[in-house]
């Protein structure tokens, strides 16, 4: 795990791949806990013995699952040190480019887009493309926006 101590190591790191998270598998449970979660039951995410007859051949994690995932894949590849208050401002662009089936593994690669210095922070772009072990194309690519604020 990349860990960034300050502004400068921060800035520094734009423009870089900042790591690859651990392989983690999607299992139907998570697919199931996800849908419970969100009211999403549609039956290509919950139904194993439709969905074997249906457009992917087995059930597939909600694009929005996945996405969902950012957060504890990204903690395996970095985190930012000190005392820094880390909120999601938002995304600019998420795809989702091809779909996790079912006991598919999945891993995190983050690149620091972008830095701006704020007057009390900083505002961070990354991009997450989130790999399908064994596929050419990744199921997501995710451009997210980070505000580090300074604590105090």
């Amino acid at each position: 795990m990349r860990v960034l101590n300050n502004r400068k190591e921060i800035a520094a790191a734009s423009g870089k791949e900042l790591g690859v998270s651990e392989w983690v598998q999607v299992t139907q449970e998570r697919i199931d806990q996800f849908a419970d979660a969100t009211g999403d039951r549609q039956w290509i995410h919950i139904d194993p013995e439709r969905a074997a007859n249906g457009p992917f051949g087995a059930t597939i994690a909600h694009g929005y699952l996945t996405l969902s995932m950012l957060p504890f894949l990204s903690a395996q590849v970095y985190a930012f040190a000190g005392d820094v208050a880390r909120v999601n401002y938002g995304l600019n662009k998420v795809r989702f480019v091809s779909p996790v089936l079912v006991g598919s593994k999945v891993r995190n690669r983050v690149e620091m887009l972008d830095v701006k210095d704020l007057e009390k922070g900083q505002q961070i772009t990354l991009q997450h493309t989130i790999e399908i072990k064994g596929a050419d194309k990744p199921a997501c690519v995710a451009e997210t926006v980070t505000l580090l604020m300074d604590a105090g």
